[in-house]
């Protein structure tokens, strides 16, 4: 059986997750930088990544252990989820972005960094009790499903003028 882990270990993957992001991001638009839109659009992104790892340490500053609910099956999963290939694994986002030279390739991986990222802010959201709390992950949560939106926009976009 897993052990439990902490609220604030779990904050503190979602910071790292954070900073992946931002390293992501800003590797990326330097790879594409010859692109106008695309590298908008990730320095954009990695900007935002900065930003929500801020918010994410002022949460983590501000919860106690005894604000969450069902913390035994959440911790469970949260650490089960973190330890998935995704976070853990070969499948990790920054080793596969060395090799994209493509646009619709390195959309397609941010597009999936940023569904597992909101599968563990879903999670998040799950343990956290405090309305303040909340907010700031719903707002997370929020910002994160519109990067989707954009991504996903964007690749077909791209898609539609190759004629894919």
């Amino acid at each position: 059986m897993m052990e439990n882990v902490s609220i604030h270990e779990i904050i503190e993957m979602a910071i790292r997750t954070e900073k992946l992001g931002f390293s992501y991001y800003s590797e990326l638009a330097q790879k594409f930088k010859k692109n106008d839109e695309l590298h908008a659009l990730f320095n954009k992104l990695s900007e935002n990544e900065v930003a929500h790892a801020a918010r994410f340490t002022k949460l983590k500053e501000s919860l106690q252990q005894d604000q969450l609910e069902n913390w035994p099956e959440v911790s469970q999963y949260m650490k089960s989820y973190v330890e998935s290939a995704f976070f853990m694994g070969a499948n990790k986002a920054t080793p596969h972005m060395q090799n994209i030279q493509d646009p619709n390739a390195a959309l397609g991986l941010a597009i999936a960094f940023e569904k597992e990222t909101l599968l563990y802010f879903y999670g998040m959201a799950d343990a956290v009790k405090q309305d303040k709390d909340k907010h700031v992950l719903d707002e997370i949560i929020r910002e994160e499903k519109s990067h989707i939106v954009i991504l996903s926009d964007l690749k077909e976009k791209l898609s539609r003028a190759a004629g894919r």
